[in-house]
């Protein structure tokens, strides 16, 4: 995998985790794309908040649970999940952090990483849909390229046809002088 297929692969990742959070009712949840020269590990943070402890838990256990299934993705450690006021898990490329709603306005996550861009999961999955749109379309060219290519090149395909139909006529032959024998040897 190019680092471009890795940073495509963690989008894909960041946009299912705010999907398993919407699906849970988790509230106001932002992705921060974080800068490269303040991001250190991590490229993205996903933050959601919950209203309770219960809803904070089912929130990252959602997260856990899908991306375990549907990518073979586990968290590298996993933060406060008994107390359920701050649950972080580390996906390393990315960092999710469920918040109760308190919590969340007390620590201003979005605020300490000023240089990040926040965006909803709508703006982030719109953005994601044109960078795959753009990709495809670059496939797509290479391949019809590629196939233009062998287009103008149909005499390299006959001479090597030629040579395959050349060396099974030998062949042929020998069987069919073959069976003559044989038949003269039975009568």
């Amino acid at each position: 995998m190019t680092i471009n297929d890795t940073a495509q692969q963690t989008r894909i990742l960041v946009q299912a985790a705010a999907q398993a959070c919407e699906e849970k009712k988790g509230e106001d949840t932002r992705i921060l794309e974080l800068d490269s020269i303040d991001a250190g590990l991590s490229d993205f943070f996903l933050v959601t908040s919950a209203s309770n402890n219960r809803q904070a838990i089912a929130i990252a256990d959602e997260i856990e649970h899908r991306l375990k299934k549907e990518f073979g993705t586990f968290p590298h450690s996993v933060e406060g999940r008994r107390q359920g006021d701050w649950i972080l898990l580390d996906y390393v490329d990315f960092v999710v952090h469920v918040f109760l709603t308190e919590r969340r306005a007390f620590y201003d996550i979005e605020r300490l990483r000023k240089s990040a861009r926040p965006m909803t999961p709508a703006e982030f999955d719109a953005e994601l849909k044109a960078e795959l749109a753009t990709k495809t379309l670059a496939v797509r060219d290479k391949a019809k390229t590629k196939s233009a290519s062998e287009k103008t090149a149909p005499a390299t395909k006959a001479k090597k046809a030629a040579k395959k139909t050349v060396l099974r006529k030998p062949a042929a032959k020998k069987a069919a002088v073959k069976k003559p024998r044989a038949a003269s040897a039975r009568a």
